[in-house]
């Protein structure tokens, strides 16, 4: 019996809450969100229909959630990815309040909520599993390498690389905190780590009337942090025959579940032996299904909302067709070449290219603040493309043309990872950052570098006539005697760009030895032509920065101010905090001795640690935080003086 559906609750946040309203609302769906006190200003909290904020409990607050409901009259309650999504007590808590759940029963989110159980059903039905274990005393069983891994949750949040026995007991201290955290849920296990390989899963589909069907594989090999970073779909490595394999053993896994709704079975294939392994179920959507919609033209979140409702699939899976590829990149506040450590920030500029047609699955836009509360992905960005070359160069090209500032981001790293021989190649096993270790950061030639400054310098100039309060009616930079050229120094890194243009007659600037015109002006950007190039530019200011976008992205300059006012000296042997966030625990005291790579402090920021290091030999001169402090980028830790030490040898 069919329920029909009038109203939804997504009870999630940002890009999540964002995706699934689009489809509910072609559905005819009237839309309500949940929110926190820091999504205030959220764009999926002002594009509700309904908003509720929520206690502090916040987004694992199952029972707010549910109040929520309740008091927006809502028919059914959908709860993304993340969260509460993969919580068997919240999908009981929906269905005894009387809403519909979409999702898989409580009972099947049950038994593949906890991975160990799962993978005892996997091995059930005839499906390779890797050695595991619950028990840390017998990880000499499983073998080292091992992973410590969260049995709730994912996302790579309580898990953790253990090379050695020595290293076991930190690893799984720290994974049980992350993963309390992020989950709600401290418990974790051990499982043999293949250390080059490929991540596979298969999308699976079923309904309440026993249809089960697959939507074939997404490949999602490039991580960091075991955080996926780029998926695509279809896989490079993986051949039919391989395909149909892994395509039945997650159907006859989930026919032995019974698996209702939008679920993935990950799995472990070593390309070299052509085997794959069971890791888990994941009895929600993924961040990367849009790859899959992409490619089979099936809407994810409809099939959901069409099964919640009890309808039936309205295919089999002779009838599932695959067309061209599409690959995903993970947009993250966060700074690659710190090692991927997360940012913060304000989004002074973020405005994504008309072209090339990409799809933008994003929770921000300009204005929006990123804070450490929660995890830095500010957008998903899927492209689709007959070609597994033309998806990558497309992809590329939109987040190149992103103008993007204000914020730390791995755009860089995403677009040059996107052109490099061996993602092209399709050589995209779990190592590949490791192993092929594609630029971290933007590199602009000195050439690229002066063109950008220029149009900094003429944006500002324009800037300031345009602001003029007296004789605006004269022409910009217009002098009616001999005048010095006016100066503008733009900082970049290290470098220091010194642009000294001068206005002229026919309309023109004197850049140096070069010639400038500007064919147009606005408050977004100039259209400057330099030596016979000319080349539209995007530009927003913030504060002392210029953001000015660049063929390879949006380039940052700092201005540098005529009279430098005396600042704070730099606290010599200063520890600094690498991000922003929360001090978990101060390891050391004011005179105890320490060894370079000695974990002095933790730090928590988006529900990970971070662990800061001493970068040398010494000894702590004075300890400036304590646990629980809330510490800012470049904040000092701890002061260590080596000069004891040195005197010492």
């Amino acid at each position: 019996m069919t329920r029909p559906l009038r109203s939804l609750l997504v009870a999630n946040r940002g890009e999540i809450a964002r995706r699934v309203f689009r489809t509910a609302r072609s559905m005819g769906l009237r839309c309500v969100a949940v929110y926190v006190d820091a999504d205030a200003d959220a764009p999926f909290v002002s594009e509700a229909d309904e908003a509720v904020r929520l206690p502090d409990g916040g987004y694992l607050d199952s029972a707010a959630i549910v109040t929520a409901a309740r008091s927006s009259g809502v028919d059914a309650i959908h709860p993304g990815y993340g969260f509460l999504s993969e919580s068997a007590g919240f999908a009981r808590a929906v269905i005894e309040a009387g809403i519909t759940w979409v999702g898989p029963t409580p009972e099947v989110i049950e038994s593949m909520g906890d991975k160990l159980a799962a993978k005892r059903i996997a091995t059930e039905v005839g499906v390779p599993t890797l050695p595991s274990t619950d028990d840390p005393s017998r990880a000499g069983d499983v073998g080292f390498p091992l992973l410590v891994k969260a049995a709730a949750g994912g996302g790579g949040k309580g898990m953790r690389v253990v090379e050695s026995a020595d290293a076991l007991d930190e690893a799984v201290a720290a994974a049980q905190r992350e993963a309390a955290s992020a989950f709600g849920d401290g418990r974790v296990f051990l499982e043999r780590h293949v250390g080059r390989a490929r991540h596979i899963e298969i999308q699976i589909l079923g309904d309440d009337h026993g249809n089960l069907i697959h939507l074939g594989e997404r490949e999602c090999s490039i991580q960091r942090r075991h955080q996926k970073v780029i998926e695509e779909s279809p896989s490079p490595a993986i051949d039919a025959s391989s395909r149909a394999a892994m395509g039945e053993a997650a159907l006859r896994l989930a026919q032995a579940l019974g698996y209702r709704s939008a679920g993935t079975v990950e799995f472990i294939f070593d390309e070299a032996r052509e085997t794959f392994f069971f890791l888990e179920v994941n009895t929600r959507l993924q961040v990367e299904h849009p790859v899959t919609e992409e490619v089979t033209g099936i809407d994810l979140v409809r099939e959901q909302l069409r099964v919640a409702a009890g309808e039936r699939l309205d295919r089999d899976q002779e009838s599932i067709t695959f067309s061209g590829h599409a690959i995903e990149a993970r947009l993250y506040a966060e700074d690659p070449a710190a090692g991927f450590l997360p940012a913060t920030g304000t989004l002074v500029a973020y405005d994504h290219p008309a072209d090339p047609a990409v799809r933008w699955d994003t929770g921000v836009r300009s204005g929006s603040v990123v804070g450490v509360d929660f995890d830095p992905m500010l957008a998903k960005v899927i492209a689709h493309g007959p070609t597994r070359a033309e998806a990558a160069g497309r992809l590329a090209l939109a987040l190149e043309r992103l103008h993007l500032g204000g914020v730390v981001t791995n755009r860089a790293f995403l677009a040059e990872v996107l052109r490099t021989e061996e993602f092209l190649a399709g050589a995209t096993t779990t190592d590949f950052i490791e192993r092929v270790d594609p630029p971290r950061s933007m590199a602009v030639d000195e050439g690229e570098l002066r063109r950008a400054a220029v149009a900094a310098a003429l944006w500002l100039q324009g800037r300031n006539r345009d602001r003029a309060e007296v004789l605006r009616g004269l022409p910009t930079g217009w002098r009616n005697s001999p005048m010095p050229a006016q100066q503008v120094v733009l900082r970049h890194g290290d470098d220091e760009i010194d642009v000294r243009y001068q206005a002229r007659r026919d309309g023109s600037f004197g850049v140096g030895e070069s010639t400038a015109w500007v064919h147009g002006w606005d408050g977004a950007g100039i259209d400057v032509e330099l030596d016979g190039r000319r080349r539209r530019t995007r530009v927003t200011l913030d504060g002392a920065r210029v953001h000015v976008q660049v063929p390879a992205g949006t380039l940052s300059l700092e201005v540098v101010p005529r009279f430098v006012p005396p600042g704070a000296e730099p606290v010599g042997g200063g520890l600094t905090a690498p991000m922003p966030g929360s001090v978990l625990d101060v390891r050391c005291s004011a005179g105890h001795p320490v060894e370079a790579g000695q974990v002095l402090v933790v730090l928590e920021a988006m529900k990970m640690e971070h662990h800061v290091r001493a970068p040398v030999d010494g000894v702590v001169a004075e300890v400036r935080v304590r646990a629980g402090d809330q510490v800012g980028t470049g904040a000092v830790l701890l002061v260590i003086d080596t000069e004891e030490v040195e005197g010492e040898s």
